[in-house]
């Protein structure tokens, strides 16, 4: 009965939040409170459940990148990168793709995207040509770079956090197959692109004749937010040797910045996104009673029968799974959902061949497994306009602006790219781990 209980409310908790009709924190929320009405898991186990890593990274980030935001930086550095690139739309194009993805990858991609929409749409205006495929081309790009890193994206945030991989894991295992992604997608993209856009000298003039400078707002809390952010991402990679947990420090991090910076706490506080950080707590609650009930045993044990113990095919399974779903559906969820099932997979398959050195074990069975899934939903969001939170923000974004982004338009870009970057991943995991 409680397995089929946590099973109904996780249902219609993943198919409200598919609709959109209702704010995904609320349908969270409540689907945290049912599970708890209806004693599917104890109130202590559920409030064990919830990841205050993966709550302390968000929180710390989140202040950390509002503080740097607030000093000009994003648009000094798109406004001189536009300069540089003599006011070519194509290499504008071109440069802002490289910039978004290494800004997504040390950042968040959603902050990145936040940021640079709005100087992308006024360049691209000034220019008097369309900014839908560079806006477009910026969220794929997003996406990309921002599976690269533990912070990038918030399933790597989760992923992470439940697998027990460091900075320095994704740095190693998914940064090199994300740079041979990324790369043959700027490839394409220049293939497509590259004569795409003519625009006269005199209009090219209006971004060439800019003065970047002019949109640092504070020269020195600038400088200032850049090193503490320094010293941030330098105890993400010095995690192995201090045993300090990510999340601690980014908040200690975004706390010094506070400080160094003096900025308004209240206000800073402010500009969290605690709709997300709840709704990461009401999906924590209610992947518990999936745990606790057996759920996610039973799930597990039918992906290792279709693949009949078959590793390399139970990660193909995994990849293309996760991309395919996270195409249609929040990846957030499905992540919190997988990622207990990849550890119960681990742990039968381990079992079942025999191994017991945890080394052996991490790298011959749970990197292929864990890699598969990192690159299965952060590349499976380019797919359509509803596969990540930057295709939405991005769509929001420029329809404020008069520039429609439809569905069909995103996924005509998307859908192609997302299988272009999984035969890659697949590839990869391949070459690298069998």
């Amino acid at each position: 009965m409680e397995m089929a209980l946590s099973i109904m409310i996780f249902v219609v908790v993943y198919g409200l939040i598919a609709l959109e009709k209702v704010e995904k924190t609320i349908v969270a929320i409540l689907g945290a409170f049912f599970v708890l009405l209806l004693r599917l898991v104890s109130f202590e186990d559920a409030i064990s459940a919830i990841d205050f890593n993966v709550i302390f990274l968000l929180v710390g980030m989140m202040v950390s990148v509002y503080i740097l935001s607030q000093t000009g930086f994003f648009e000094w550095i798109a406004t001189l990168l536009a300069r540089k690139a003599g006011g070519d739309p194509f290499r504008i194009t071109l440069i802002f793709l490289v910039a978004t993805a290494i800004l997504s990858a040390f950042l968040d991609n959603v902050t990145t995207m936040i940021l640079l929409a709005p100087v992308t749409i006024l360049i691209m205006q000034l220019l008097e040509i369309s900014p839908v495929p560079v806006l477009i081309l910026e969220a794929l790009a997003s996406n990309i770079g921002g599976a690269a890193t533990l912070i990038g994206d918030p399933p790597n945030i989760i992923i992470g956090s439940k697998a027990g991989l460091t900075y320095n894991d994704f740095v190693f295992h998914a940064a090199p197959g994300i740079a041979v992604v990324f790369v043959v997608f700027l490839g394409t993209v220049y293939l497509m692109f590259r004569k795409m856009w003519d625009v006269p000298l005199e209009i090219r003039e209006r971004v060439t004749k800019s003065t970047p400078s002019l949109a640092i707002i504070d020269r020195r809390k600038m400088i200032t937010a850049l090193a503490v952010l320094g010293l941030i991402l330098a105890g993400f990679m010095t995690q192995s040797l201090t045993g300090i947990e990510s999340g601690i420090i980014a908040l200690a991090g975004s706390m010094l910045m506070l400080a160094l910076c003096r900025v308004n706490v209240d206000r800073s506080f402010i500009h969290v996104e605690w709709n997300v950080i709840f709704f990461f707590v009401g999906l924590f609650i209610i992947v518990s009673a999936l745990e606790h009930n057996g759920v996610i045993d039973l799930l597990a044990g039918g992906l290792l029968g279709a693949a009949g113990n078959n590793l390399f095919l139970l990660c193909v399974i995994v990849l293309a799974g996760s991309a395919f779903i996270s195409a249609v559906l929040d990846n957030i969820p499905f992540t919190l959902t997988m990622a207990p099932m990849i550890r119960e997979m681990i742990e039968t398959l381990s079992a079942e061949s025999g191994m017991t050195d945890h080394a052996l074990i991490t790298s011959q069975i749970a990197h292929p497994l864990w890699w598969s899934l990192v690159l299965g939903v952060c590349l499976g969001g380019n797919g359509t306009l509803i596969g990540s939170s930057v295709n939405v923000i991005v769509a929001k974004i420029s329809e404020k602006n008069n520039c429609r982004i439809t569905f069909m338009r995103f996924s005509r870009y998307g859908f192609p790219f997302m299988i272009q970057s999984l035969v890659i991943a697949v590839l990869y995991i391949w070459i690298r781990y069998f």
